[in-house]
């Protein structure tokens, strides 16, 4: 009897692992370990490893073979209670059909099996959407805030005006592929540990179009697309913050097979402020307040975004207090009216003050009991 193998472990499962949880293994580890994923050197390794994780699978997948392993291990098949046929588990077995004529297209198999991961073939013949495009630009703190209109020069894929993208010479045609015959696939004989396979494969010559340019346009060389420049106007709301973008659709490159065209996203770069700091759709500054007034109480003239506002700076009011003016900051770019701006104040100290300024300082300070510095004297004692 051959040495028992541990399916639970090939799989990475415990051995009370939900039908879900098995489903999930086996799909990430038949992808890793899948032939046509893998080449060179690791190839004969891989699909040792992918025969291995299909056969634990193929057991684990069905009741009574579970139940029938548990009980007595993967040589169960040896008490009399048949094997873990299927090289691909689950019911999948095709391991018959090497040399029978039948053609299997392994990633549509796996691509329906998977949920569309591996297949390709199938789609390459319709039509494809462009390519989007990404366009970075920059602007003011203020033409974030507003708004403004800005033209965009942009190089993109068009259809060649030559040949209108077929890709072929005016005059002429595609032809059929002379390679696929025009089916747009190719049957690929593959040999692997599991047997041989008939395995269908996108025609290389004709890219799965089925037709070939036998005479291509000579502007764009048989691609049917060449490179052009445009200008575009682009609106820039108001409201929008840095990183945020605008998409523009339809502008970006053209789609393949009548396909429909990207867009293009314009990412703002917003330019800081030299006074204004920016959150959400509120603004916040700095000011200084004189003393005096920040003790008797006065007002103020401030910075908008628009023009100065006077700001009432109540009696005793302590350096760090801030002030709000309300729907004076950013307009919220949905157009449910603005933000607000928060002004955090400091005082403002004179760096000199006249003799009569210092003259009523002092006599204040004596006033308070606080203990202030006199005077310097000059050289001559002045």
């Amino acid at each position: 009897m051959s040495e028992s193998k541990d399916y639970y472990e090939i799989l990475g499962v415990s051995k009370d692992a939900s039908d879900d949880e098995l489903k999930r293994a086996y799909r990430k580890l038949a992808k890793k370990y899948h032939p046509d994923a893998n080449t060179g050197d690791n190839k004969a390794q891989a699909e040792a490893k992918f025969k291995e994780v299909n056969e634990a699978y193929s057991v684990l997948s069905d009741s009574t073979k579970r139940a029938q392993y548990d009980r007595f291990g993967s040589n169960f098949e040896q008490a009399g209670f048949g094997g873990a046929s299927g090289a691909y588990g689950g019911g999948f077995d095709f391991s018959g059909f090497s040399g029978m004529g039948v053609d299997i297209d392994l990633d549509d198999i796996l691509g329906s099996v998977f949920g569309g991961g591996f297949g390709s073939s199938a789609r390459k013949n319709g039509p494809a959407k462009g390519a989007d495009l990404r366009y970075n630009m920059s602007i003011s703190f203020e033409e974030a805030a507003f708004g403004t209109t800005k033209d965009i020069n942009i190089t993109r894929h068009e259809n060649c005006d030559i040949c209108h993208g077929t890709g072929a010479k005016p005059g002429t045609l595609k032809v059929t592929c002379d390679k696929c015959g025009g089916k747009g696939k190719i049957q690929v004989t593959q040999n692997t540990i599991m047997g041989a396979f008939a395995t269908v494969k996108t025609c290389d010559k004709c890219g799965g179009e089925g037709k070939i340019t036998p005479n291509p346009c000579e502007k764009c060389g048989g691609k049917g697309q060449v490179r052009k420049t445009k200008k575009i106007t682009v609106n820039i709301p108001a409201g929008i913050d840095n990183g945020q973008a605008v998409s523009l659709r339809g502008e970006g490159d053209v789609g393949k097979k009548g396909g429909p065209s990207g867009d293009i996203f314009v990412v703002v770069n917003v330019a800081p402020h030299k006074i204004f700091r920016r959150n959400g759709f509120d603004i916040y500054a700095n000011i200084k307040v004189p003393y005096t007034k920040m003790v008797l109480g006065g007002t103020v003239k401030v910075p908008t975004l628009e023009n100065d506002e006077e700001l009432n700076i109540p009696a005793g009011t302590q350096a760090g207090s801030k002030f709000k003016i309300r729907d004076k900051g950013i307009p919220n770019i949905h157009g449910r009216g603005r933000g607000y701006i928060e002004y955090s104040v400091d005082v403002d100290i004179p760096k000199k003050v006249t003799d009569e300024q210092r003259r009523i300082l002092t006599e204040y300070a004596n006033i308070t009991g606080e203990e202030v510095s006199p005077k310097k004297k000059g050289f001559f004692g002045l």
